[in-house]
């Protein structure tokens, strides 16, 4: 029996050691006033990946798009262990943009939120977007 791992290529985040291989970071990107995403040039599906080759959907070209940094939230959670640099608590949520896909954000405040609760994309935090409750 072998051991685990021997033989294979580690995949590391780029930087992290010498020899780490790149690794594509998928999280969306806040640009000013608008989350950067693509939309599908047939059905319209958004999503907040740029760039992408083909639409998840019906495979049909994309288009570069720009979408609000409002909506409403899906679920959300607050988290009470450490994960990564993160410490509790911290809350989640999933929120859906007004005019396109779904995102995760960390919330400004760790609370639950009620469905249907308005945010807003308010800045970035070490690459992540971070969303306030709209009107505070």
């Amino acid at each position: 029996m072998s051991e685990l791992g021997v033989g294979r290529p580690t995949k590391r985040r780029a930087g992290a050691a010498v020899g780490g291989l790149p690794v594509a970071d998928s999280r969306p990107v806040l640009d000013r006033d608008a989350v950067l995403g693509s939309r599908c040039t047939v059905c319209r599906y958004p999503t907040a990946q740029r760039e992408l080759p083909w639409c998840p959907v019906c495979y049909e070209a994309t288009e570069p798009a720009r979408f609000a940094r409002t909506g409403k939230a899906w679920s959300s959670t607050v988290i009470a262990i450490p994960v990564g640099t993160r410490r509790p608590p911290f809350g989640l949520a999933y929120l859906d943009l007004d005019d396109g896909p779904r995102v995760l954000v960390h919330l400004a405040e760790p609370e639950l939120l009620e469905l249907g609760a308005r945010l807003e994309i308010t800045g970035t935090d070490d690459g992540d977007l971070v969303a306030t409750r709209k009107g505070r």
